[in-house]
């Protein structure tokens, strides 16, 4: 796999307007002061300015998976509407991935990704302007993280092309472990994006598809983003080719 480590990679090629993604495991709204605390996680993702943003363990963990930021509070400090992934009234997403998406911005397509592993695992997508954006949270063990990203690649099927993937990738290599995806993606880390408090490694990630260019990315310091969680968000600009 083409291998990124750069934060601001050329675009080559003629590429439409760029879309900002940003990718955000919030540990259920609980800092690293052990508060749990929506609205702070909403000021990270507000400074963001991101048009889209994928989120991980946005639900808790136990019974119907009661969402960690209420929908209202979405409503009333951000310019987001939760895209709709989730199979039950409380949760904002699906195995704790939620996407949101700027107001005005129209999604034309949805998915749920089963994926294989001892705990249960699944990855979303939503088309927004003609990017396939995809999130996931990838499993603690690398032998399962590899049949995670097999999955995910072949549920995509001819959507691979213009399909980013964002989130926890669980991987503390950033020159193995990323093999399922080496044909068809372009895997870029951002930064150093774990443990908030004192980063010192890049578990989370990019990896997009042949027609998407990458125009820049990076990590999300500022802010309340070293309290807000114990991952530091992180965003792409990316652009269609042709």
């Amino acid at each position: 796999m083409p291998l990124s480590a750069s934060p601001k990679p050329a675009v080559t090629g003629d590429a439409k307007p760029a879309l900002k993604v940003a990718s955000y495991n919030i540990r259920k709204a609980m800092g690293i002061d052990r508060r749990r605390d929506p609205a702070r996680i909403l000021q990270v993702v507000n400074q963001i300015g991101a048009d889209v943003v994928v989120l991980q363990e946005a639900d808790l963990r136990l019974g119907p998976r009661p969402a960690a930021i209420p929908r209202f509070l979405i409503a009333q400090e951000t310019d987001y509407d939760v895209v709709d992934l989730a199979r039950n009234d409380v949760s904002l997403g699906w195995h704790g991935n939620a996407i949101f998406v700027r107001k005005g911005l129209e999604v034309t397509e949805t998915r749920r990704f089963e994926l294989p592993g001892l705990e249960p695992r699944g990855a979303v997508m939503a088309r927004v302007e003609g990017v396939n954006v995809v999130g996931a949270h990838l499993g603690l063990l690398r032998r399962y993280r590899l049949k995670q990203m097999s999955e995910i690649r072949d549920q995509l099927g001819a959507l691979r092309a213009e399909a980013a993937i964002f989130g926890d990738f669980n991987e503390w290599s950033d020159v193995r472990g990323y093999e399922p995806w080496e044909r068809d993606f372009t895997l870029t880390l951002p930064g150093r994006s774990y443990h908030a408090s004192r980063p010192f490694v890049a578990l989370d990630g990019i990896a997009y598809g042949s027609a998407l260019a990458l125009d820049d990315a990076g990590v999300e310091e500022g802010g309340a983003a070293r309290r807000a969680s114990d991952h530091l968000p992180i965003w792409a600009q990316l652009s269609r080719r042709g």
